[in-house]
């Protein structure tokens, strides 16, 4: 197996080797990469390596983006007024860097009014373009109409 460490010479060394320079120094052998071919082994002690394998993980998941979605409701017969206003809200949103989940929400036999739902949200979208993109199309999920928004990369 290949030993690599802070003041060990890397090598390919037997297992036994190995396992005896860990000891020598009071430190553990721990495996790293065990699919190469030789497998490669360091010579740390195991809690430090613990704790380091948890500090950059936690470093990646502070990094991480995290994603927000604001919900925005329409009925299918949204009046021209209540159209823009929502719409305002939406630009608001995309600008501070959220998503906006658009959706129709119909009520009782208001299902029949389908064809209103997609073509509301597909304005909503297309007004929406300068300040992100259809992330998702109109899709009918029981009662309710859905579209995703995401904004636009800032150049």
């Amino acid at each position: 197996m290949r030993v690599v460490g802070d003041d060990i010479e890397a090598g390919v060394y037997p297992i036994e080797e190995a396992i005896k320079m860990a000891e020598d120094r009071g430190v553990d052998l721990v495996e790293i990469a065990p699919n190469v071919d030789p497998p490669v082994c360091k010579v740390v002690d195991y809690g430090k390596f613990l704790y380091e394998l948890k500090k950059k993980a936690k470093e990646v998941k502070a990094k991480a983006a995290k994603v927000v979605v604001k919900d925005i409701r329409f009925g299918p017969h949204t009046d021209e007024h209540d159209f823009q206003f929502k719409k305002n809200h939406a630009t608001k949103f995309l600008q501070e860097g959220f998503k906006v989940k658009a959706f129709v929400f119909f009520r009782g036999r208001e299902i029949v009014f389908k064809e209103q739902g997609t073509i509301l949200l597909l304005r909503f979208a297309s007004e929406l373009e300068e300040y992100g993109k259809a992330e998702q199309l109109p899709v009918l999920e029981g009662k309710k109409m859905l579209m995703v928004l995401a904004p636009k990369k800032k150049q």
